[in-house]
């Protein structure tokens, strides 16, 4: 495609299954607003719903549509800008960053110090996870479950396991426990069986269930699996991104323990910043190291294939991201 300063590349999803890179108008920041030239964008398993179709949405989506997860430099700043000049480094929270340009709200950008020089940092991603943590209330000398060990799972468990908690990780695929264990988890169980994994968690606990229990799947088995594993006055958290309908709860017995439940994503911009301010400090200071959960970079003209690997999971694959500059 032609070089125009007027105008940047972006993906498009146009119908479902079906992405586009478009020449479209770069975008001009206002008044309180970045222009970010990014560098690279995670790719999110919030965005399979649309790629895979939904009745509900109307296609094509805006280009840079469902990129969420960015990186890059600022370009250039509105007139009320003073957090961040032009040439910083920045993760920020956006909505259209499948694109070389996207705007984010200045208040929602977060510098990135020399320390993660030349690495990618889906923040939007990482801050997530901290954000969750933080609504877990977890604490030393409890017992956890992490249910579900991809992006997300892998952190908490790092996260649960630095703050003292005896952490039982439960996943499908052996990499997957694999990954928990490196990550700091002290058990793992195989998400095979149902009764079994209930009968371990309980050998493991001594029959009183887990203080906190994280499902980070999104699916209706997993969340059937966090009622029967925490115990009595103990907390579920709902990690899980569920998009694909409604869920059925054993409400009896959600009732009869006693528990919390959180669902713990957060919508306030201000706690999301929050998340990704804490996440940009843990990774630059070394003591949680996502590298080995970033799987492999796309360029924006495999984007699809990108959501494509996000769905099936291949041997390995934990995250995607786009590769923009």
């Amino acid at each position: 495609m032609p070089t125009d300063p007027a105008t940047m590349r972006a993906a498009q999803l146009v119908a479902p299954g079906t992405m586009r890179v478009v020449q479209t108008e770069r975008p001009r920041p206002g008044a309180d607003e970045v222009l970010i030239r990014v560098e690279g964008c995670g790719v999110c398993a919030s965005n399979l719903l649309p790629w895979q179709g939904s009745e509900w949405i109307d296609y094509p989506l805006p280009p840079g549509g469902l990129g969420h997860e960015p990186w890059g430099v600022v370009e250039a700043v509105g007139s009320a800008v003073t957090n961040v000049s032009p040439g910083d480094r920045v993760a920020a929270l956006t909505g259209a960053s499948y694109a070389e340009y996207d705007l984010a709200p200045a208040a929602s950008c977060v510098r990135l110090p020399p320390e993660l020089d030349g690495q990618p940092f889906p923040g939007e991603a990482i801050g997530c996870a901290f954000n969750i943590f933080r609504r877990s209330s977890i604490g030393a000398g409890q017992t956890v479950a992490i249910i579900g060990i991809g992006f997300l799972g892998a952190i908490l468990t790092r996260l649960a396991s630095r703050a003292g908690a005896r952490v039982i990780a439960i996943s499908r695929r052996p990499e997957s426990l694999a990954l928990a264990e490196q990550f700091g988890a002290d058990h793992v169980i195989p998400m095979e069986d149902h009764g079994a994994i209930i009968e371990r968690v309980g050998a493991l606990t001594g029959g009183r269930g887990c203080e906190c229990v994280i499902e980070a799947v999104g699916k209706q088995w997993p969340l059937d699996l966090a009622g029967e594993l925490v115990g009595e006055g103990g907390r579920l958290v709902i990690a899980g991104y569920h998009q694909d309908g409604p869920r059925q709860v054993n409400m009896q017995m959600w009732n009869w323990k006693g528990i919390d439940i959180v669902s713990a994503h957060e919508r306030n911009p201000a706690v999301q910043r929050r998340g990704l301010a804490e996440a940009v400090a843990a990774v630059a200071a070394g003591w949680l190291d996502p590298t080995p959960l970033y799987s492999a970079a796309y360029p924006i003209e495999r984007l699809g294939e990108a959501l494509d690997a996000t769905a099936e999971k291949p041997d390995g694959f934990v995250k995607a991201w786009v590769r923009l500059a």
